[in-house]
């Protein structure tokens, strides 16, 4: 059944009608509320590095299309266009569906309503149309012109799909290598990531997670500081307990419980002193008394532990390894804390021991980069969170009559919190990254997640406000996050093909 030129006219009309109509919604949908397209296009697995270009690309294009589908003259080159940009959505839309790690949420304007296979048909049907429409606006021109030739549009046909498929994997490679390997401050949010919250009210704020270990959760309190609440993962109540301290008479400021079974230290960096228990007798031995002060102290086993103190010949922050054997040894490196402007505050930061690494972990609080060291103080590696902040933004000043010194100004705090488990360092990241919606930060605090093995990012996720407070600290107990909001004590599951938990060799 041939048409006649009257019949292909209204056709030819048709489609650059729809497709007019479909580009210049889709394209003012997505500027009126163009900050939540861009958030969209930033938590792309395809796009998501790309998305600063991509969300002022897309509909700038659709609307020079409508335009040019507008006039005679430039109808051919326009319908042409529509079936490649098509192309390109279609093929995003394949990969999302079929290799993507996660479906992102759908956007779009007029699609906004469907589903992501109704997408790809919606997708197909236009590609079709615009094809429809390039070959009849073929077949009015001259015999002589190549486009009129069938081998030769089919091949045109061919090199426009091959191309612009090429395009989207190439983008949805380089993607994923930024996002991973060289993040632009582009954070990703899988769908989810968390599961089976559990929440339970203490009967103050006073407690801390003092440590964890095979599904039981240690306590320490501040207010009562000998004692001690063992909880399992399921938040219920196992027991509470009473350490067995011998009476010294020390002046105790800040002492503090940290639990690495089957040993406890209990500690006070002011005093200075350190205790060392284990956790079936709960009773303590005082293994130093005076040797250094410090500011941070983190078990290793029960003979030796990492503490942070300050350096009495530099006065700049280090990082040292007590061992408690026949007799107190300290063993400090200098050089690992690396001063930038004071070498006290700018140095200033986290400190975690890693038993399944048996690593020691660094992570700065005012500059995007962590430490990964050795057990015994050595070698060690960097590695960078994926703000943007490389220089502490620190500024010091002296009180020259108490000599001593002091932040002038409160500085840009990077790294919140962290924790570490298997493979992977868990920051609470202080920063709001590239197409976040700000509201997030009122409601929750977001942690991300670093492959310290492979020096990488994974993702991020949110762990929500408590009668809107923020997280004070958490942990990581493989697959669970255990996290203390004041008075409420949550733990939730990581649930996500992101992460990988750690199961140990045999």
């Amino acid at each position: 059944m041939k048409f006649s030129p009257h019949h292909k006219y209204i056709f030819i009309e048709a489609v650059c009608f729809l497709y007019v109509l479909l580009f210049v919604y889709a394209a003012i949908s997505k500027l009126l509320d163009f900050e939540n397209f861009q958030v969209q296009l930033g938590q792309s697995p395809l796009v998501g590095s790309f998305a600063g270009i991509v969300s002022w690309a897309v509909p700038i294009t659709e609307l020079l299309i409508a335009g040019l589908l507008l006039f005679s003259s430039t109808r051919f080159l326009a319908l042409w266009a529509a079936f490649s940009l098509m192309t390109v959505f279609t093929a995003y839309i394949f990969i999302i569906l079929n290799y993507s790690p996660f479906v992102p949420c759908s956007c779009g304007g007029i699609l906004e309503k469907m589903g992501w296979k109704e997408h790809f048909i919606f997708n197909l049907v236009f590609m079709i149309l615009a094809a429809a429409g390039i070959l009849i606006l073929a077949g009015m021109v001259p015999k002589v012109h190549p486009i009129s030739k069938p081998a030769a549009m089919a091949s045109a046909f061919t090199v426009t799909m091959l191309l612009n498929i090429g395009i989207v994997t190439l983008l949805f490679t380089a993607s994923e290598d930024i996002i991973h390997h060289r993040n632009n401050f582009v954070r990703r949010f899988p769908k989810h990531p968390t599961a089976g919250k559990k929440t339970i009210q203490l009967p103050h704020a006073a407690y801390y997670i003092a440590g964890y270990d095979k599904g039981q959760i240690y306590l320490g309190n501040r207010t009562e500081p000998l004692a001690v609440t063992i909880l399992d993962t399921s938040l219920a109540e196992k027991k509470k307990i009473r350490i067995d301290l011998p009476k010294y008479n020390f002046s105790y400021t800040v002492p503090r419980l940290a639990v690495k079974p089957p040993y406890f230290y209990f500690s006070d960096g002011n005093v200075p002193c350190i205790f060392i228990g284990d956790t079936v007798s709960w009773k303590a031995e005082l293994k130093m008394k005076g040797k250094a002060y410090f500011s941070i102290l983190k078990p290793i086993d029960n003979n030796t532990a990492v503490i942070r103190a300050i350096d009495s010949k530099t006065k700049n922050n280090t990082l040292g390894l007590f061992t408690f054997n026949s007799s107190t040894a300290l063993k400090l490196n200098g050089s690992l804390l690396q001063k930038q402007v004071d070498g006290v505050f700018d140095t200033d930061g986290s400190l975690l021991y890693n038993s399944q690494l048996d690593k020691i972990i660094y992570t700065y609080a005012y500059r995007n980069e962590f430490l990964i060291i050795d057990s015994k103080l050595g070698s060690h590696t960097s590695g960078h969170t994926i703000d943007t902040i490389s220089h502490a933004q620190v500024s010091v000043a002296s009180i020259k009559l108490k000599n001593i010194k002091t932040l002038a100004r409160q500085p840009k705090l990077v790294n919140k919190l962290t924790a570490s488990f298997g493979s992977y360092l868990f920051v609470n990241a202080a920063l709001i990254g590239k197409y976040e919606p700000e509201i997030m930060w009122n409601q929750a605090s977001i942690i991300d997640v670093y492959n310290v093995k492979e020096n990488t990012y994974s993702f991020s996720f949110y762990v929500y406000n408590i009668e809107g407070r923020t997280m004070d600290e958490f942990v990581v107990l493989n697959d669970r996050i255990v996290s203390l909001n004041g008075r409420h004590l949550t733990i939730e599951k990581l649930k996500t093909n992101y992460y990988k938990p750690f199961y140990p060799s045999r």
